[in-house]
């Protein structure tokens, strides 16, 4: 059975690879709206930002102690958006900001790039074995339908043979002066009788 094939929009093929940039520019551009928004020089702020990156860090830190790598990338994650939001609301000018921007970026980049090529390879893998699977499959039905093909044509011969003996029988047995001692005697075989006392 064919399994449907399913194009995939270029959107969707680009949100993936998108989204860390997306992230991140997305916490600058609020970090700089904050900043405009009373923020800036605000040690309250910057103190909230640093206790939420701390504790998303030290999550972060005790989820990868227990062995899940994803959330600890997570609490990671969080804990770097916490820090750029602060730092971006905090500082006068976008240098520092768009700094941290791009650090950030490239950082989010090099994790995510670890799992697009797992990922791939899962799909790669993936891939290979049901082709696999499918070529033993059809391997299969080939050798079944030959000895299926080969069984039909043995019995069709076996038919034919049958019917043939009993047209030259029935031949024989009307050829004038046909004497079955006669050709027993002579060498030739004799169909056993039929004891029709056995068929009831």
């Amino acid at each position: 059975m064919n399994e449907p094939i399913l194009a995939r929009h270029w959107l969707a093929l680009a949100a993936p690879k998108a989204a860390p940039a997306v992230a991140t520019s997305t916490v600058l551009i609020l970090a700089r709206i904050w900043n405009a928004n009373g923020a800036q020089h605000s040690f309250g702020n910057a103190a909230l930002m640093t206790v939420l990156a701390a504790g998303a860090a030290a999550a972060g830190a005790s989820l990868s102690r227990t062995g899940d790598s994803v959330l600890a990338a997570t609490g990671y994650g969080i804990a770097g958006a916490f820090a750029l939001t602060g730092v971006a609301a905090y500082a006068d000018g976008l240098p520092l900001p768009l700094l941290l921007w791009v650090l950030a970026t490239t950082i989010a980049y090099g994790f995510t790039a670890r799992h697009w090529r797992t990922d791939r390879r899962d799909t790669i893998a993936h891939e290979r074995h049901m082709s696999e699977q499918h070529t033993v499959h059809a391997h299969v039905e080939r050798v079944e339908a030959l000895r299926a093909g080969a069984r039909i044509e043995s019995a069709r011969a076996g038919a034919a043979y049958a019917e043939q003996l009993a047209t030259a029988l029935i031949t024989r047995a009307t050829l004038p002066g046909y004497d079955a001692i006669q050709l027993t005697r002579a060498g030739l075989p004799e169909l056993p009788a039929i004891d029709n006392t056995k068929e009831h």
